[in-house]
């Protein structure tokens, strides 16, 4: 009997050390902290001499360019950014890729998108895209 107890305490021990909580990225981790496109839905982008990038700033500003440039102020909450209102230049691009990506960004900032921060390495998703940029430089 007293094994039994034992064995339950120490069962209830253990699950009070796991914990389901998820880690969030935070907004202090992303500020100041610029991000160049790395690959978009797990294929590589190709490397140019104006890759697109993604800038955090003061108060969650987010910026940034594709084919055209884009900001607004946004919203980090339980590891999702949105960014409600943004404004957005709107250019064609002669690089078809480039125009899909302005609607790809566009979209999953306005609905919100799940953010990780592993390393050096910036992950934006949603169910059906996923970008992922590579940390360039601290922002000033």
């Amino acid at each position: 009997m007293q094994k039994i107890v034992t064995l339950v305490a120490l069962s209830m021990l253990m699950a009070g050390c796991v914990s389901n909580s998820k880690v969030s990225v935070n907004s202090e981790q992303l500020q100041h902290h610029r991000f160049v496109l790395e690959s978009v839905n797990g294929k590589p982008f190709p490397a140019s001499k104006n890759p697109p990038e993604l800038s955090f700033g003061e108060k969650m500003t987010v910026s940034g360019k594709m084919c055209n440039r884009f900001s607004g102020e946004g919203k980090l909450s339980d590891g999702e950014l949105k960014v409600k209102e943004m404004a957005m230049t709107r250019m064609m691009c002669a690089d078809p890729q480039l125009n899909e990506l302005d609607n790809t960004i566009s979209t999953m900032l306005r609905k919100g998108a799940q953010v990780d921060l592993t390393a050096n390495q910036l992950t934006l998703a949603t169910a059906e895209q996923t970008l992922t940029y590579k940390l360039s430089d601290l922002v000033q």
